[in-house]
């Protein structure tokens, strides 16, 4: 058998990867249409990606969002979508390149791609990346600060406690304002 000097496997990422974006981007125009609904699930380390430290530190390898009834902002960019969430009340902002993507299903349609992050002809932009890098510094300075700040060295070691005691699964909100939480194995045995 000859070597795949065309790279398919790569291709067929990308078209797909292609294929959520241009959901993603019409949704961005004129929002969920049905009982639609997707559950995103990405590297969280990945080059680009952009998530708060506080997420960053309770999905450290992965994360999961599901995007259905309560998100705002969403933004589609050449390279990466960017969109708004709530987790535990906290609003957040993520900006999740399409390259960091693993998987994509709409459960009401049981419609699922699975993808490889990294396995991608497409090269981030450099602004992108430095960007993403000078957002990450600025929120670290800001949290040293507040940190140095904090008179309360008890509440900040019974938060750190708190941090690490959670489980390391993928969460969003639901309608209800509740917190979903999906674990990774839970999310792939529905596609």
């Amino acid at each position: 058998m000859s070597e795949d000097l065309l790279r398919y496997d790569i291709l067929i990422q990308d078209a797909l990867r292609g294929a959520v974006k241009k959901i993603l981007a019409e949704v961005g125009r004129t929002g969920l249409p049905g009982d639609h609904h997707f559950y995103i699930a990405f590297d969280t380390n990945a080059p680009g990606v952009r998530i708060s430290q506080r997420l960053k530190e309770r999905y450290p390898q992965e994360m999961t969002i599901v995007l259905q009834h309560q998100f705002w902002d969403l933004a589609i960019g050449e390279h990466a979508f960017e969109v708004g969430l709530s987790f535990g009340g906290v609003p957040e902002k993520l900006l999740v390149p399409f390259s960091a993507i693993k998987g994509f299903f709409d459960p009401s349609v049981q419609f699922a791609l699975e993808f490889d992050p990294g396995k991608t002809a497409e090269e981030l932009p450099e602004e992108l990346l430095e960007a993403v890098e000078e957002l990450a510094r600025a929120e670290q300075e800001h949290a040293d600060n507040e940190a140095r700040q904090d008179d309360g060295a008890g509440d900040k070691e019974a938060a750190t406690a708190d941090t690490k005691a959670k489980p390391a699964v993928q969460a969003a909100e639901s309608s209800d304002g509740g917190g979903e939480v999906v674990s990774l194995d839970a999310f792939r045995k529905k596609t």
